[in-house]
């Protein structure tokens, strides 16, 4: 699954998720954060959770589950999550005035869920209104679904191949960016200035090219190879990422132009938010960037 199913969004803030059994689980501690705008929302939720069960919820364990998910430095942690029934039981106990219009979005996210299960194209056309929303050129929305797709097309190439979701994905994934770019995806965060953001998503076009060329030279790589199990498709990351990697370094020797770059698109999202004409994603070459 690609990394913007992982996150949802209400009202600016995000909310990391995880298909687990079937079905969605949420990060609670994001969705106290969202609700109740404390400053502390680990505090919030952990003295919740001691008052419901002094109040006699005794079933609280058997809606919570722990599950890993990645944080805002792209590892992942144990986290409390909770699937829909159980997220609507807690934001029950929690005084909001956004609480109404809350469960109202999160009805809906769950709802469409469903019907994208039934029909793929549905989320596919889903993230691109979301992106247009936000303000994204139609040409860098291109690119993105593009990316999203060629993600999906690997991750599933792995799960048939015996990799394991969640840590194991994320260390290949780790060793492909490492080696196309030069920096793991949270090392690439840091340096765009980014914090629970998700990564591509401020990615520039070349940067979103070279990702892909990177994971579909893994893809090939496992299929030439047959890798099977975790250590034989790390090698067809490395191999994968190396390929893109020196494909990069030739594209920008030739081109004098960077591919990495420390720019985010946080102040074009906002500007286009203000200004429904902006567009994210568009980049003119700096004249000084061309030698």
């Amino acid at each position: 699954m690609e990394e913007t199913d992982k996150i949802i969004v209400f009202q600016e803030k995000q909310i990391r998720r995880i298909w687990h059994a079937e079905e969605w689980w949420f990060a609670v501690v994001d969705v106290v954060e969202v609700l109740t705008e404390s400053g502390r929302p680990r505090k919030y939720w952990s003295d919740l959770k001691k008052k419901l069960v002094n109040e006699g919820f005794a079933q609280l364990s058997e809606i919570i589950g722990q599950l890993k998910i990645p944080a805002a430095d792209g590892k992942l942690y144990t986290t409390d999550c909770a699937n829909t029934q159980g997220m609507f039981r807690i934001i029950q106990s929690i005084p909001s005035p956004k609480a109404e219009p809350f469960k109202q979005w999160f009805a809906k996210v769950a709802y469409e869920r469903v019907l994208e299960v039934e029909n793929p194209e549905l989320a596919a056309e889903r993230a691109r209104a979301l992106y247009r929303e936000k303000g994204y050129s139609e040409e860098w929305i291109q690119h993105r679904m593009k990316s999203i797709d060629i993600r999906n097309k690997l991750t599933g190439e792995w799960k048939d191949r015996g990799v394991q979701e969640g840590m194991e994905y994320s260390i290949l994934t780790a060793e492909i960016s490492r080696a196309t770019f030069g920096m793991t995806p949270g090392e690439y965060s840091k340096y765009k200035g980014l914090s629970r953001q998700n990564l591509r998503d401020h990615m520039t076009d070349l940067e979103l090219i070279f990702t892909m060329l990177g994971e579909e030279a893994t893809r090939i790589n496992a299929i030439r190879a047959d890798a099977e199990g975790f250590v034989e498709n790390r090698e067809a990351a490395v191999e994968g990422g190396t390929a893109a990697g020196e494909s990069r370094v030739a594209f920008e020797e030739r081109m004098k132009i960077p591919v990495v770059t420390p720019d985010n698109f946080l102040k074009q999202i906002e500007n286009a938010r203000k200004n429904p004409k902006n567009r994210v994603g568009e980049r003119d070459v700096d004249e000084n960037e061309v030698k």
